[in-house]
């Protein structure tokens, strides 16, 4: 893996417990929780200094995994926190300022900018969410933009298959930290 600090002095952190893929990139003000997977070809940078020329942290709470190909940045003085527990699928975007709760699922190449997701939020595949707040256990569809409260609001609750999916994906990827990081 490259871990490397920023302009700032700002050094990644990583738990022992967690697993970072050798091709990955963690840049900065990162802080990797225990139990965390990061992927393959994964890009986590917190390198950008706000207008009072502080950088905020991204930070990746327990269990979460971060699989390939996936982009997590921020815009100057802001930060990222991917909550407990979330998945965030392979070439997806998550762009700060962003607060991701406990337990989401974040889809194939779906792009979240500027937003802040509730606990249990599925974003499918292919979707953006951007500039909003969605409130807990709420279900993005593939292929659909989230980018006004009126788009919220169409918004309705994971369907029980889903969750499962995204429970499954969850556990896969838990387990591939505990396995990888044996190796």
């Amino acid at each position: 893996m490259s871990i490397e600090c920023n302009t700032e002095g700002d050094c990644p952190r990583v738990d022992p417990t967690a697993f970072v893929h050798p091709s990955a990139v963690l840049t900065g003000k990162v802080q990797i929780a225990g139990g965390v997977f990061i992927g393959p070809q994964a890009v986590l940078r917190a390198d950008e200094r706000g207008p009072e020329g502080r950088v905020e942290p991204i930070v990746v709470r327990e269990d979460a995994n971060i699989q390939d190909g996936v982009i997590i940045h921020a815009l100057g003085g802001t930060g990222v926190t991917i909550g407990s527990g979330t998945s965030v699928a392979h070439g997806a975007v998550v762009h700060g300022p962003c607060e991701i709760g406990a337990n989401c699922f974040i889809g194939f190449n779906s792009v979240v900018y500027g937003a802040t997701l509730g606990q249990g939020v599925v974003v499918m595949h292919q979707a953006i969410v951007e500039g909003v707040a969605v409130p807990d256990a709420l279900y993005v569809t593939s292929m659909t933009a989230v980018r006004c409260d009126d788009d919220v609001r169409c918004l309705a609750g994971v369907p029980p298959a889903v969750a499962a999916f995204v429970d499954s994906v969850r556990v896969t990827n838990s387990q591939f930290s505990e396995s990888y990081a044996v190796l």
